[in-house]
């Protein structure tokens, strides 16, 4: 089992001290939805960090989650009628149980869950993109209750890239996002399936939603198709609603929280930082902006007074100063889309074509550390990474790899 790390002295994001409360990569971009993490090396290891790698049957969009003892990743059966979800041993990378059932459909990008899983306490919640909802025993994979979005929830409309939103976990309900006319977003009590609350509104978004207190409300905040929005966390009620300027976003990347205030990227309205008015309710203008990092599926992170994101190039945003560019980066590694996860002073980045970049988050330039291939000959590599104290999951379009980051450094 791995060692538990420490966070850098100082080192803070959201209102929170870097590793308080570590819980490991539970769901989507880890514990916090932030993409931050206690501890990064001082350097790659290179081939030899590699502890295991377990085949997968097909490629997959949805990112992976994992605790000390199991790691879950969705997968698709070659045929393409069948949605799989793998749960692993962490430190071995043997098979503990597969949950398989029918999941046919034609959508856009394939038909693979974009969903992260979701593990709380005994139970994992495994979300397809066709709209199944399972709820099954961490240890065996039985299923313990489930639902069909579409048809519990009447949800009616065209979805082309299916359901995205991953399952989020606020105060013991877990909450998701069908998208049903009367139950757009709804909270479930975990054991059980039956709802606490649900909340009128549109079809779902493509992103992530999180739960943060703005304003002096707790909230969830998150998009349907058209809009950004945050829910009461305790009764759903939705507290208010941005439309921006201009439409036709995708709302993929997941909302921010920095100092009260919240930040929010799209690829037709840019990133846009938010300040909040009593009662939970949000100013409508926001108070920074930068329209040059303008991704359409990267979910940016920040560490410290910093931003970085990724939109034809790696960005770094000075988010004490109106979100004013520090520099950019025009590596080749950044020039699509890549996933970052922050910490320790470093950023570590998993590009689209299987490398991993590891740089300093305190330059002033792009100052590499190190780099590794991690996969040959591979691409299209949107499937988020999960960190574990110093074991790093990251699925290739065929195979989960596990590597030991530790690099000795502290020893």
């Amino acid at each position: 089992m791995d060692e538990p790390a420490v966070a850098p002295t100082g080192e803070t994001v959201a209102g929170r001290r870097v590793g308080e409360d570590d819980l490991g990569w539970p769901g989507w971009r880890g514990a916090h939805r932030d993409g931050v993490v206690a501890w990064l090396p001082k350097r790659l290891r290179g081939r030899d960090a590699v502890r295991w790698t377990k085949r997968l049957a097909s490629n997959a969009l949805a990112g992976v989650a994992a605790n000390d003892d199991v790691v879950i990743v969705a997968d698709r059966d070659p045929a393409d009628t069948m949605d799989m979800f793998r749960c692993l041993d962490a430190a071995t990378g043997d098979e503990r149980w597969v949950r398989r059932y029918l999941a046919s459909g034609e959508l856009d990008y394939g038909n693979s869950s974009r969903s992260t899983p979701m593990i709380h306490g005994k139970l994992a919640f495994l979300c397809s993109a066709v709209g199944h909802l399972h709820a099954v025993d961490l240890a065996t994979g039985d299923v313990i209750w489930k639902q069909d979005f579409r048809r519990d929830y009447a949800v009616d409309g065209e979805l082309p890239w299916g359901f995205c939103s991953s399952p989020l976990v606020v105060d013991g309900r877990l909450i998701v996002n069908p998208g049903g006319k009367l139950a757009s977003v709804v909270a479930l009590e975990p054991e059980s399936g039956n709802t606490a609350w649900a909340t009128a509104g549109g079809l779902p978004g493509h992103g992530s939603m999180i739960v943060a207190e703005l304003g002096g409300v707790r909230q969830i905040v998150g998009y349907d198709k058209t809009s950004l929005g945050g829910w009461d966390a305790a009764t759903g009620e939705r507290l208010w609603t941005i439309e921006p300027k201009l439409r036709g976003d995708f709302n993929v990347p997941t909302p921010m929280v920095w100092r009260g205030k919240l930040i929010v990227s799209t690829e037709n309205n840019g990133t846009r930082m938010y300040a909040f008015a009593e009662k939970g309710k949000i100013v409508a203008e926001p108070v920074a902006t930068a329209d040059d990092l303008a991704p359409d599926c990267h979910s940016p992170v920040m560490l410290g007074d910093r931003l970085f994101g990724v939109c034809d190039g790696l960005h770094v945003l000075d988010l004490n100063n109106g979100l004013a560019t520090l520099w950019k980066s025009d590596d080749e590694a950044f020039a699509e889309y890549a996933t970052l996860i922050a910490g320790g002073g470093r950023v570590l980045a998993i590009t689209m074509r299987g490398e991993l970049v590891l740089f300093d988050s305190a330059a002033d330039k792009l100052a590499v550390l190190s780099r590794m291939r991690l996969f040959d000959g591979e691409a299209g590599l949107y499937s988020h990474p999960a960190m574990v104290g110093r074991r790093l999951y990251v699925r290739g379009s065929g195979s989960l790899v596990c590597l030991d980051l530790d690099d000795g450094s502290e020893k």
